[in-house]
């Protein structure tokens, strides 16, 4: 009986939790290697070098932060306030190695010393505000309030894990709730 290769997806997922553990230099074959319990040897099957490994990281990130959530969002019926609530709603609750926030705030900070990098950050947060402007152009006729509404919505995906700062009164749950009961008024 032949041995069971570990799938080029688990792969990719490991790179992308290294990714947001030490940046791309945290990303390295052994490690990997290491992390799923498997020899290096496994990794040369699917990718050439531990550059193809980044690239493929890359689009698997932009692929699923993109398309993946909105063919989610799309799946089911709804006008566009049900279709915003539903992607507030996964958004909030997925916990994927793609969507995950530290995987985020790594690309964020790897576009940041890498132009391709940079690229690819450009066109996913282009695709997820385009996505939004739709939505919430459906019932929003005003334009600078659409464009206020998307600013918000997604300045709350990229940052809110980042606040530090106490709720006050109110349960962070209970603000953010509040926020989404305004955006989709």
């Amino acid at each position: 009986m032949g041995a069971i290769r570990t799938p080029r997806d688990k792969w990719i997922e490991e790179g992308l939790r290294a990714l947001a553990a030490g940046g791309p230099e945290g990303v390295r074959v052994e490690v990997l290697a290491q992390a799923l319990g498997v020899s290096k040897g496994g990794f040369y099957g699917y990718f050439r070098n531990r550059s193809a490994l980044l690239e493929e990281m890359l689009a698997t990130w932009e692929r699923g932060v993109t398309e993946d959530v909105i063919e989610r969002i799309e799946r089911d019926p709804g006008d566009a306030r049900e279709r915003l609530g539903r992607l507030f709603d996964y958004v909030g609750s997925a916990a994927t190695p793609v969507t995950d926030a530290g995987v985020e705030l790594a690309i964020r900070d790897w576009a940041r010393r890498d132009e391709a990098v940079a690229r690819c950050l450009r066109r996913a947060d282009n695709r997820r505000m385009d996505y939004l402007r739709a939505l919430y152009g459906a019932f929003c006729p005003d334009a600078d309030d659409v464009e206020a509404r998307c600013l918000i919505t997604f300045s709350l995906r990229i940052g809110d894990h980042l606040i530090a700062a106490d709720d006050g009164p109110r349960s962070r749950a209970e603000v953010l709730a509040a926020v989404r009961n305004r955006l989709l008024s």
